[in-house]
């Protein structure tokens, strides 16, 4: 059996030996490797993925190893083994992703990448570029850098006026803040810092009180624009270099006019209902500026089309960040000098899980998720589906959170919108439609299971959850509760025999499981039970057996 991957990838390269690949070359693979994602080079595969062999100077997987580190700064630890695929023998080197940049010993930078047609490259890295790779990789914070250029003067005294007025009317602003003078508090939020005996603005300062037309000049980077589109009619479209603190004030002022509301009753209040939730809007809008890489050219883009609102912002997720952890890994970020202002003053989340707040917002209306499916290498991409509020789900979450006196955590709202949308899932399921851990899933569902707020059935793999019976008391489906509470089970015997009689008498277990929709186990034991009612006959056993109607 090939062990070999049969393509290549920004992970996986293929070299032919035939004519004994040049070390250097084989070196700048490596370093262009290390400097991405890391990865395994096969020495001895063709580039369609045809195994030809090492050539015999590489067979010496210690001295390649050896040869790999002495000619990388920093060295380079590698794994390389022989292994023999398909009668021949084959190089595997295994490369580590660099926590630093990596050179060639002459002093080339290269990095890995992925063309347009899908295969990849080495291509070098220029020196613009390595500030941003040190920053994904947590070793540089590029916001708290000395911006070049910039004095004192650049920063403008009415949005500091600005400043001190969010720090008092914001909930999580830091009041202790408003006691300093404005040079203390600069340097207390690392607006400002010391280069050659004076102060001079840092990123974080210019990006948050930053004149204008110097932030276009010094700036480039720090590009944002806001767009509305009907259909194909462009009904806004601003671009901007203002300061962030006056940008922010702008931006919720422009949502406000494309935000229509709903209104539902709600005891004696009558509670409004937004398309886009407010909250998730700022949060979204905090990460794109917070995270976004500020060494690349492109802009913060708010759009709201017929389909949604996307916010997007240049630079990929940092190192560690994934769609599939994204509410679960360590909150850390590319620029910790402006995300930790900007807790300060109020505008992001504290704790640094702003993503709750982004989640929360859709689910508590019943709403879908939000999508960061389109996010690349180069774009963060947040999309906030148009939606109607399911009603009877919001009020049931609203109902449940009052009567426990604290709000849901995010994953006890994943599962709950999960059970709402499939009716009835598996343990497993929802780790699946969720990426939160076994034990994550298990220990709210338990929890929500003594609230009475889900209800299970079954037991071991087999068991189920779904809603409580309050969610479908609120949406008038008590017939659907009974259903969902077990009612099919009692008929799935003569569904069944009414699926065999209409194949000649006979069924397997895979038509059990697509007939009634339950797992592998359920169909058996179904089928277990006939039999022993004398109803059903194994006709032929194995892998795929099969049975007959005993009348048949």
């Amino acid at each position: 059996m090939r062990t070999i991957p049969k393509e290549e990838s920004l992970d996986i390269e293929f070299k032919s030996d035939l004519k004994c690949y040049p070390d250097h070359d084989l070196i700048e693979d490596i370093v262009g490797m290390t400097n991405a994602s890391g990865g395994f080079l096969f020495l001895g595969v063709e580039d369609d993925g045809e195994i030809t062999g090492v050539h015999k100077k590489h067979k010496d997987s210690i001295g390649v190893t050896a040869l790999i580190a002495n000619c990388t700064v920093p060295p380079i630890s590698v794994r390389a083994e022989m292994i023999l695929e398909e009668n021949k023998s084959v190089l595997k080197i295994e490369v580590p992703k660099s926590r630093c940049v990596v050179s060639t010993a002459s002093g080339k930078i290269l990095r890995r990448r992925i063309k347009l047609d899908g295969s990849p490259e080495v291509i070098p890295m220029y020196s613009y570029e390595i500030p941003s790779r040190l920053a994904e990789l947590g070793m540089l914070d590029y916001s708290a850098q000395p911006l070049a250029g910039a004095t004192i003067d650049d920063l403008d005294p009415n949005q500091r006026v600005r400043l001190r007025r969010i720090i008092q009317n914001r909930q999580g602003g830091e009041k202790s803040l408003l006691t300093l003078p404005d040079d203390e508090l600069d340097i207390a939020l690392r607006l400002i810092t010391e280069v050659a005996g004076k102060y001079v603005p840092t990123v974080t300062g210019m990006l948050l009180l930053g004149k204008e037309e110097r932030i276009a000049e010094l700036m480039p980077t720090a590009k944002s624009v806001f767009q509305v589109l009907e259909g194909t009619a462009v009904r806004m479209n601003e671009d901007s270099n203002k300061p962030l603190l006056e940008l922010f004030e702008n931006y919720e002022t422009y949502l406000k006019a494309w935000n229509p509301e709903s209104e539902i009753e709600y005891g004696l209040f009558r509670i409004p209902i937004p398309e886009f939730d407010w909250a998730a809007f700022r949060e979204g809008l905090v990460n794109a500026f917070c995270h976004r890489d500020y060494t690349m050219l492109g802009a913060v883009r708010v759009l709201i089309d017929d389909e949604g609102m996307i916010i997007s912002n240049p630079g990929g997720f940092i190192d560690g960040v994934n769609l599939k952890n994204l509410l679960t890994v360590e909150p850390h970020g590319r620029n910790m000098a402006l995300s930790d202002a900007m807790k300060r003053i109020g505008l992001a989340e504290k704790t640094g899980r702003g993503i709750d707040r982004i989640f929360e917002g859709s689910i508590v209306f019943g709403r879908p998720w939000p999508d960061y499916s389109e996010s690349t290498a180069r774009n963060v991409t947040l999309f906030f589906q148009r939606a109607k509020a399911d009603i009877p789900f919001a009020k049931f979450v609203a109902d449940e959170q009052n009567r426990l006196g604290k709000p849901f955590s995010v994953n006890s709202l994943m599962i709950l919108s999960v059970l709402n949308s499939e009716r009835r899932c598996t343990a497993e399921r929802i780790v699946e439609l969720t990426n939160l851990s076994e034990n994550k899933v298990r220990s709210a569902i338990e929890i929500m299971r003594e609230s009475g707020l889900v209800e299970a059935s079954g037991k071991g793999k087999d068991r189920t959850y779904i809603l409580g019976k309050k969610i479908y008391r609120e949406n008038k489906e008590t017939i659907q509760y009974v259903r969902q509470t077990d009612i099919d089970s009692i008929r799935y015997s003569e569904l069944v025999l009414k699926l065999a009689n209409t194949q000649n008498g006979i069924i397997t277990k895979q038509d059990v499981v697509k007939l009634l929709k339950v797992t592998p186990s359920q169909a058996y034991y179904v089928i277990k039970k006939l039999k022993a009612e004398g109803r059903l006959e194994l006709l032929c056993g194995g892998k795929h057996a099969k049975y007959k109607i005993t009348s048949f």
